[in-house]
């Protein structure tokens, strides 16, 4: 397949990118002038330096499916509301209608677990139909992008695909998250201070993560115009704490973890589980 693919040097547009090319894809990668992708690739797409609101219709016009990867600050502390406003809906629906002129109808978009927000509370395991109730900058700007998204693929009649990642963690994550973080202390022979880790998640490594949407380009089972929801995760739940002890045993740390140092950040749910056996078609 030829591949329009944004996001391309991201966390985890980086690791799709790796996987799409080995595994025989055609890409064409957006990417911000200057970055980089966060893994040294083994092959290079052909990249298009470009900001996310520009114009890509030359690019676009052959492509196969477009896998929308690009996001505005989803890492705290998050931007302003109107600034994710801008690039994660307006961008991305600028994108989605090139596309759809050009004659694209298969569409990945990345989504995210906490558009849930509240509305996840007392969930055991979180559906793909559960209402979006989110309470922070980037999620509500993900949110309003969802529901951006499943319009214009009813009105255009794509078959998208909005997936929703779970906790996702591994190679070329940002230094300041949790992950990383803690390997870093670990290594150091530091000792690592962190919330009591009562938090429930559902934890997955973002090599998984590219595996499970370059298995999503298979686009056979989405009509036209009714497009699908499903969560990205393991279905596996898995207090902090104890994600944090399995991997700190791994490492082979010296230094102590020292729970309970920090406290939650605002707005931080108690428990987040992804059910990952249904989808939803909207």
């Amino acid at each position: 397949m030829k591949l329009f693919v944004t996001g391309g040097t991201g966390f985890v547009g980086s690791h799709f990118l790796q996987k799409a090319l080995a595994a025989g894809h055609e890409v064409v990668a957006q990417r911000r002038p200057g970055s980089c992708p966060r893994l040294p690739l083994l092959q290079e797409p052909v990249w298009v330096d470009r900001a996310l609101d520009q114009n890509f219709e030359n690019e676009l016009r052959g492509c196969d499916a477009i896998v929308h990867l690009a996001s505005h600050t989803p890492n705290p502390p998050y931007a302003p509301l109107d600034e994710c406003l801008y690039w994660n809906v307006y961008a991305t629906i600028r994108l989605l209608q090139q596309g759809a002129l050009q004659g694209v109808k298969d569409v990945l978009v990345a989504g995210t677990c906490f558009e849930y927000g509240e509305a996840a509370e007392g969930l055991d395991f979180v559906h793909p139909a559960t209402e979006m109730r989110p309470t922070l900058t980037y999620p509500i700007s993900k949110a309003a992008a969802t529901t951006a998204c499943l319009g214009l693929a009813r009105h255009f009649g794509l078959r998208l695909q909005v997936l929703r990642i779970f906790q996702v963690y591994g190679e070329g994550e940002a230094a300041t998250r949790f992950w990383p973080s803690m390997r870093a202390a670990a290594l150091d022979g530091r000792d690592f201070a962190m919330s009591a880790g009562v938090q429930v998640r559902d934890f997955i490594n973002v090599s998984e993560v590219a595996d499970q949407f370059l298995s999503a380009l298979d686009c056979s089972f989405v009509e036209p115009g009714r497009p699908v929801l499903r969560n990205v995760g393991t279905g596996k739940e898995q207090t902090l704490l104890e994600f944090a002890k399995t991997w700190w045993n791994a490492w082979g740390a010296k230094g102590q973890l020292i729970p309970g140092q920090i406290g939650l950040r605002p707005g931080e749910l108690a428990r987040l589980v992804a059910d990952v056996k249904n989808i939803h078609v909207a």
